[in-house]
């Protein structure tokens, strides 16, 4: 075994895990479930069968990530946030065959207790924070916050806000990095310094 696995954790036959992964205390890991490298899997925490979790994730405690979801490298799912994959759930319904796909991009974090409504993507280097319900695509960098959740701002590589408008054109430098961010309309990148 090339990852730890506490003796209280269920990791069920036919699920992969990465190397250097870490699975802690009363997780249950489906048989289904990819999980990749340097996987933290929090106190809690559940895999379903149809979920890939990329290299370098952060599961927090008490955390699911159910069916369809699919969490690209780097991504921090702060503790207790909700992952849903029906829409419109009833006790009495069957909608198994009504899974809606979630993403979530590379370097995005999901701060304490959010919620993310089934059917979205959350782009890269996201920042949702602690008790927002996103209900709708997130663009890269955006930075969101409250119920339903709202675009707030635009976050750096390094998780720090920068000073741009929400839209229109800007540019501003991470504090931290010293690494050059552009605005042009709702698009936000990272460029480049040639010196």
């Amino acid at each position: 075994m090339s990852y730890y696995q506490h003796p209280s954790a269920i990791v069920d036959d036919g699920a992969r895990i990465g190397d250097g992964s870490r699975v802690w205390h009363f997780v249950h890991v489906c048989g289904g479930a990819r999980i990749g490298r340097n996987v933290s899997l929090g106190q809690n925490v559940f895999v379903g069968n149809k979920v890939v979790i990329g290299d370098d994730c952060k599961i927090q405690n008490n955390v699911s990530v159910y069916d369809n979801v699919t969490l690209e490298e780097g991504v921090f799912c702060g503790p207790s946030m909700v992952f849903t994959n029906v829409y419109n759930p009833r006790s009495w319904v069957e909608r198994k065959q009504e899974y809606r796909d979630t993403l979530v991009r590379r370097g995005a974090t999901l701060g304490a207790n959010c919620t993310i409504i089934c059917g979205i993507t959350i782009g890269e280097f996201a920042f949702v924070g602690a008790g927002a319900v996103v209900n709708r695509d997130v663009p890269s960098h955006a930075l969101m916050v409250g119920v339903p959740a709202r675009q707030v701002g635009w976050m750096s590589e390094f998780g720090e806000q920068l000073n741009l408008p929400l839209e229109g054109d800007g540019e501003d430098v991470c504090a931290h990095t010293g690494k050059h961010y552009v605005l042009r309309g709702r698009t936000l990148e990272m460029r480049e310094v040639v010196s």
